[in-house]
């Protein structure tokens, strides 16, 4: 895994890369930290958390990167494997924010359905 300063950099790239309007309201920014979560929903120890949206709270809006989950998933990925991961984590969790500013909630219902099939894999 490539080291944590690295992923920064790689982050701000993919960030600065965006347009300004998916920044609005963006209070907290991107924090990219270096522990690794786990979801509590994992079955067995292999279910990770890459990003999480956070809305309200003391830090207001802001997206969270979890180079740990990076580290524990992708142990021996390439940089360019490593990038592109982090460019689609982002992404998704930046579509949380644009549609909690719109009301919506079409992508917690998506994540919601892939846990669904998490379980139906895990219950078989």
């Amino acid at each position: 895994m490539i080291s944590i300063e690295e992923t920064q950099d790689l982050l701000d790239e993919i960030a600065e890369s965006l347009p300004p309007e998916f920044y609005n309201d963006l209070n907290g920014g991107i924090l990219l930290l270096p522990e690794e979560k786990q979801s509590p929903y994992s079955v067995d120890g292999d279910l990770w958390i890459l990003g999480e949206y956070q809305r309200g709270g003391m830090m207001g809006r802001l997206i969270k990167i979890y180079y740990g989950s990076f580290a524990r998933m992708f142990p021996n990925a390439p940089k360019e494997r490593i990038a592109a991961q982090l460019r689609e984590t982002l992404l998704h969790e930046f579509t949380h924010h644009l549609e909690s500013l719109a009301g919506e909630r079409g992508l917690e219902v998506w994540d919601e359905e892939q846990l669904a099939r998490y379980f139906e894999r895990k219950n078989r």
